[in-house]
């Protein structure tokens, strides 16, 4: 996984304007892979709400049990800004080793920037 950081360089510089201009009407049929764990209302799953996401510090929802990897993964202050959500679903593992995140990520540019899409809508929507 060494090889991580380089490839996640290489696709936001490719992805930056896709995620510009991605479609919020596809994200949300990208989300469906999302949402067995996650929901776009402020409601916590298995995973945290994923509503207002864009913006938000990571590991900042007050009611929800994150793992010590990502209450490590915050330190610093990182917020999901859109390169940062791109970066992690490449490869949640690989970017916070020991999450207890499962899902194994997406690999088209095009659904990342669909996704990001769809969570920037009001309410996800």
């Amino acid at each position: 996984m060494k090889q991580l950081p380089a490839l996640a360089a290489v696709f936001l510089c490719l992805a930056a304007p896709a995620l510009a201009e991605g479609d919020a009407v596809a994200g949300k049929t990208v989300f469906k892979k999302c949402a067995p764990c996650h929901s776009v209302e402020p409601v916590n799953r298995v995973g945290p709400t994923l509503s207002g996401v864009i913006g938000r510090p990571v590991a900042s929802i007050a009611d929800y049990g994150y793992s010590p990897a990502m209450k490590a993964f915050s330190d610093g202050g990182k917020v999901w800004n859109e390169a940062l959500v791109a970066e992690y679903l490449l490869s949640p593992k690989a970017m916070v080793p020991g999450t207890r995140m499962t899902f194994v990520g997406l690999k088209k540019i095009e659904d990342i920037a669909n996704l990001i899409a769809y969570l920037k809508a009001p309410a996800g929507h």
